[in-house]
């Protein structure tokens, strides 16, 4: 997959193995920290755009190579199945505990996926998100090779959003609550006063809003 277009092919390798998810000094639903293991999975290099939406369904309006937002839950569900028809392999939303192992990009405990130091010392920060999101990939990437994991906009997960879900939290392959009204998302968003998210930072809405600084990104077995 590039900004514009689709391609199985650029769904990064993400080895899977255990991490620490959660931050003990963050906010109360990040806690407790706790060790977690995630199986070999795939995951997408970019946010989806709107040439990769429009390709499914039209959005609001904007250039080809910024993420779709305005989309709600069932918007990007409805998504990955009409792709896993046109791919004839399933692609689907990633887990929580998926999004954040891909996020750290392999570091250990790290507060963003480059490492501790803070959004502002990032070059060019003052002058990214004036009055929307950035077309993808403008920045490095991560160490598994994803663009924009933590910033942007909010990406939908596929768990159900429980805030005390850590306490009682699987050691394998979490994938979130059984029901709920809300669903997960992950990452930081260009409406926030701090524009990128640390990669522990959980947040929810319920899954038939649509918002403009919430988009996704896709995921995919091996």
């Amino acid at each position: 997959m590039s900004a514009l277009e689709l391609d199985p092919a650029d769904l990064a390798a993400i080895p899977g193995g255990e991490f620490l998810m959660g931050q003990e000094d963050g906010r109360d639903e990040e806690r407790p920290v706790h060790r977690v293991t995630v199986g070999p999975f795939r995951l997408c290099r970019y946010q989806v755009t709107h040439a990769h939406y429009a390709r499914f369904r039209a959005v609001d309006g904007g250039a080809p190579a910024l993420p779709a937002t305005e989309v709600s839950w069932f918007d990007a569900e409805a998504f990955c199945r009409w792709l896993s028809a046109q791919w004839r392999m399933e692609v689907r939303l990633p887990t929580e505990a998926e999004w954040e192992f891909a996020a750290r990009g392999g570091l250990e405990q790290k507060l963003f996926p480059w490492g501790d130091a803070p959004p502002q010392e990032r070059a060019g920060y003052a002058r990214r998100w004036r009055c929307g999101p950035e077309p993808v990939a403008q920045c490095e990437p991560n160490g598994y090779g994803l663009f924009d994991m933590c910033e942007n906009v909010h990406e939908w997960c596929s768990d159900w959003y429980d805030p005390q879900y850590y306490a009682v939290s699987p050691a394998e392959n979490p994938r979130g609550p059984a029901a709920g009204t809300r669903r997960a998302s992950r990452g930081g968003a260009w409406r926030h006063h701090i524009k990128i998210a640390r990669c522990a930072a959980r947040s929810s809405i319920p899954p038939e809003f649509r918002y403009a600084d919430y988009g996704f990104r896709i995921a995919a077995g091996v």
